[in-house]
């Protein structure tokens, strides 16, 4: 009879330890799944054992670093009566001269007869992130005498930034990066009266939130007093509900109950009474962005004063690529898909354009 001989052993791989240029992740350390070991017919909610180190967490910062070169867009567009605030807001917004200011008029001007569209862009950096970023203003808008379908030509800018980054999109050879000129916001300007929203109100926001993001703000809301704010606040949110409007962040597309419980905040504390000021006073010592008045300086930033802090945070800290993201999955698809089912498609456009990536 032969030998049986024992089968041979042989040493477990080495485990590769983690790169140490490679920055910890923020969840925690990785922890394999005691189910399946990442072979074949595996089911395809189960994890997988990893034997090492592979890299996958440095996804975030890749992308991190991409965007710091290249940049993004944010386009903002602001809606309302001329002497409501709306440039001095979005230059405190964003703590610098970004909105024009010629949209009051003079004694000299003439109002003019239609609402004109006019837009201004700026490349801003923080943290070495570069955004380019365009206000589009409304001057004209609410200012006649008859304000009837006043909101005609701003819906049709809307669409035509959506047709622009359409034929873009079918070009043959398109661009590496499309110039995006789509509005992502706009901000609605509710005159601070402490009755009721004005029957242009409710008609803008009727026909413009079926194409675009709107957030609505009461300006100069430091006219009323806290019970004023408070019941207008009230009476808005009422009104709107009754009309069928709905104001971004729309409840349909709150993705999980997370967001939906974020969300919600947010949908109560709107229209959201703000004041606006670019000029500084010395308070306690500190210097705050405020309007002076007889009995005392209000403070912008001061949550207590007025909620900008509050649309500054959610429209820039928390919801700025959701505002983004909705503006294109959302409005723009609606768009698209229209305009191919009415058109049966749009044929290709071959032509003698640039190709090259545009630049901030």
């Amino acid at each position: 009879m032969s030998e049986i001989v024992p089968p041979e052993v042989r040493p477990k791989p080495a485990v590769p330890a983690k790169p140490s240029h490679v920055a910890p992740s923020s969840s925690g350390p990785f922890v394999p799944s005691p189910q399946g070991t990442g072979g074949e017919g595996q089911g395809s909610g189960r994890g997988s054992a990893l034997l090492g180190y592979i890299g996958i967490d440095t996804i975030i910062e890749q992308m991190r670093k991409k965007t710091m070169k290249t940049g993004f867009d944010f386009n903002i567009m602001v809606v309302g009566q001329s002497g409501l605030g709306k440039s001095t807001l979005v230059n405190t917004l964003f703590k610098s001269q970004v909105s024009r200011r010629s949209t009051s008029w003079s004694r000299d001007e003439k109002i003019p007869k239609t609402v004109e569209i006019k837009s201004a862009s700026h490349v801003i950096e923080e943290g070495g992130v570069k955004m380019k970023l365009t206000v589009v203003d409304t001057p004209g808008f609410g200012d006649q005498i008859n304000n009837e379908n006043c909101w005609e030509p701003i819906s049709k800018y809307i669409n035509e930034q959506y047709e622009k980054f359409l034929k873009e999109e079918v070009n043959i050879a398109r661009k590496k990066r499309i110039p995006d000129t789509r509005v992502h916001c706009c901000l609605y300007f509710i005159s601070p009266t402490g009755h009721s929203l004005r029957q242009l109100d409710i008609e803008f926001m009727k026909h413009l939130s079926r194409v675009v993001n709107i957030i609505p703000v009461i300006a100069k809301s430091d006219t009323l007093t806290l019970d004023e704010k408070t019941e207008f606040k009230q009476r808005v949110r009422k009104e709107l509900e009754a009309c069928g409007i709905e104001c971004y962040p729309q409840k349909e597309f709150d993705e999980d109950m997370e967001d939906k419980s974020d969300n919600d905040k947010i949908r109560e504390a709107m229209p959201f009474a703000v004041v606006g000021s670019d000029k500084e006073y010395q308070v306690n010592g500190k210097r705050v962005l405020g309007r002076k008045t007889a009995w005392g300086v209000v403070e912008v930033e001061n949550p207590n004063h007025c909620e900008f802090s509050l649309l500054r945070d959610f429209m820039i800290r928390s919801h700025l690529q959701d505002l983004k993201e909705v503006t294109h999955n959302i409005h723009y698809e609606t768009y698209r898909a229209k305009r191919l089912n009415d058109n049966g498609g749009l044929h290709p456009i071959s032509s003698g354009q640039d190709t090259q990536e545009s630049n901030l």
